[in-house]
């Protein structure tokens, strides 16, 4: 703390011998080593804690930063969760636009690919799947109900 050398505590100490008198000194001597103390642990005390309150404010912006790292994220599954239902919706209307294309209603179920090929590449040209069947066949919507075929006869 301070730089005091031994030939300056020498001198202070022969001053003090003559200033105060070899009578009081040992009681002054132990006087300014407890005030000595004191104020080291006063100083040890402040850097602790000061220590505690860097320490404290380091974790603070930890978990600031964590917080925003988080609330990052919950953002980015919110967009991608609200891109998933809007592709959903859509899909779903371009279901039922074929399903009502195609005459179909509840009980009923569409039994030919090159009909539903027709109608979706009509609608998502990008999104077609390819099929088995030639594309130069004109479509035929054959409708399965569950008593019969349309034209009467039990399958």
């Amino acid at each position: 703390m301070f730089d005091i050398g031994f030939t300056e505590l020498l001198v202070i100490g022969v001053v003090a011998l003559i200033v105060i008198g070899p009578e009081r000194l040992p009681k002054v001597a132990r006087t300014a080593g407890h005030l000595y103390g004191r104020m080291q642990r006063y100083v040890s005390s402040v850097k602790t804690d000061i220590s505690r309150e860097m320490q404290l404010d380091e974790l603070r912006r930890a978990g600031e930063t964590f917080k925003s790292s988080v609330e990052s994220a919950v953002s980015g599954v919110e967009q991608q969760a609200t891109v998933v239902d809007d592709y959903l919706r859509k899909e779903t209307g371009n279901v039922s636009r074929v399903m009502d294309a195609m005459g179909t209603t509840e009980g009923e179920r569409p039994v030919t690919a090159p009909a539903l090929k027709q109608i979706t590449d009509a609608q998502t040209p990008q999104q077609s799947l390819p099929l088995d069947e030639p594309a130069s066949e004109p479509p035929v919507a054959v409708v399965e109900t569950a008593h019969g075929s349309a034209d009467g006869k039990s399958v």
